[in-house]
């Protein structure tokens, strides 16, 4: 069975929308406003991409990662492993063609019959939605999370709130930096 990991750069209040920036969200590039860059603060997200075996990703997340990412040199890692994207509006022919092999995945049933596969962990990146509802769907196995000192009130959230029976986490890796970004590293207890 594969392990589903959820990647995200989240405010201190769980906002997640534009840490890079967006158009359109008043707090769009929020990451990057007034703190610090620490590299060793990023220091996951190399990781992730040594470690990761698939990228998955929502629409709008695909959407705007694969115009910039296939061309990034930060983001080689991901350009030769296999993408799947979850999507019921998407069709082959919106894919782009210098990013490698893509799967359009068109339910979270597929999700699931995608992790009954053999291989490496999947990492999700971006996808508020996406995220929200694989977590309410219990398809989650690990939060890799960067927590930024700020709080931004409005925004796409990373966690649902859904009426559901609380789910457990266990911190498996964590460290605070001195720009005040924190690294919190969970595994899903089930």
């Amino acid at each position: 069975m594969r392990t589903l990991i959820s990647t995200a750069f989240v405010s201190l209040d769980g906002v997640m929308e534009a840490p890079g920036g967006e158009p359109g969200y008043r707090n769009s590039g929020w990451t990057f406003k007034d703190i610090a860059f620490m590299p060793e603060a990023y220091e996951l997200k190399s990781r992730e991409q040594d470690e990761a075996a698939a990228l998955m990703m929502g629409r709008a997340s695909y959407e705007a990662f694969s115009p910039v990412w296939p061309g990034m040199e930060e983001f080689t890692g991901y350009k030769a492993m296999p993408k799947y994207v979850v999507s019921t509006k998407l069709t082959d022919g919106d894919l782009v063609s210098d990013w490698g092999e893509t799967t359009i995945l068109r339910s979270l049933d597929e999700v699931a019959a995608l992790k009954e596969t053999e291989g490496g962990p999947i990492i999700v990146h971006g996808s508020t939605e996406l995220n929200r509802n694989l977590a309410d769907a219990d398809l989650i196995d690990r939060y890799h999370l960067l927590v930024f000192p700020v709080l931004l009130g409005a925004g796409k959230r990373l966690f649902s709130t859904a009426d559901k029976d609380q789910q457990k986490l266990k911190l498996v890796e964590h460290e605070a930096y001195a720009n005040g970004i924190q690294k919190n590293v969970f595994e899903v207890v089930r």
